[in-house]
C-alpha cells in the first residue's frame, strides 16, 4: 500500500478512536441529548458522519450517492458507523482505485469532516454532563487494523481538565 493510503487509513483508525471514546460509557440519554433546538443530537450527527463517509466510499465504489436511512437505535448506528470505516479501509488496502476524486481530496473533505463531528460529541459529552477525560492523543494506541467499537482506553491521560472561572 501506498504512502497516501497508508495515512488514510491511520487517519480512519484515528477518526474510530477519538468518536468511540466520546461514546464509551456515556448515559443512555446521551444519544438523544439535544442541546437547543436545530443542533443534532449525537445520534444524530453519527447518522451523519456514516452519510458523509458513504459518500466518501461512493469515490471507490462508483455509485451515484450514498442516501443511508436513519437506524432507530444508537448501538446499530455506532455498528454500522464503524462498519463503514472498516468497509473504507478495505477499499484503501485492496488499492480500489479512486474514482473522480484524490487521496488529498478525500482527507480535505469526507474524512476530516467526519472527524470535526467527533469533536462535537466529546463536545456534547461535556455539555451533557458527562465530559470525556482527556488525553495525549499523540500517545494513543491507534491501531490501523482496529477499525470496531472495541477501541482500548487511553494509555496517556492527561490530569483532569480544570473548569474555567466565571
Amino acid at each position: 500500500m501506498d504512502e497516501k493510503r497508508q495515512l488514510l487509513q491511520h487517519f480512519l483508525a484515528a477518526l474510530a478512536y477519538r468518536t468511540q471514546k466520546s461514546l464509551r460509557d456515556a448515559p443512555d440519554s446521551y444519544a438523544a441529548f439535544r442541546v437547543i433546538p436545530g443542533v443534532r443530537t449525537p445520534h444524530e450527527i453519527l447518522f451523519h458522519m456514516t452519510g458523509v463517509l458513504g459518500l466518501a466510499r461512493t469515490f471507490f465504489t462508483g455509485e451515484s450517492e450514498y442516501r443511508p436511512d436513519r437506524l432507530p437505535e444508537f448501538q446499530q448506528e455506532i455498528k454500522r458507523f464503524h462498519d463503514i470505516l472498516e468497509n473504507l479501509s478495505s477499499h484503501l488496502i485492496i488499492r480500489t482505485p479512486l474514482q473522480g476524486t484524490t487521496p488529498e481530496k478525500l482527507l480535505q473533505g469526507p474524512f476530516a469532516d467526519a472527524m470535526t463531528h467527533a469533536g462535537q460529541l466529546a463536545l456534547l459529552r461535556r455539555l451533557h454532563g458527562n465530559p470525556i477525560e482527556p488525553e495525549n492523543f499523540h500517545e494513543a494506541d491507534i491501531d490501523p487494523s482496529n477499525l470496531g467499537p472495541d477501541q482500548p482506553d487511553p494509555i496517556s491521560p492527561d490530569e483532569k481538565c480544570e473548569e474555567p472561572e466565571d
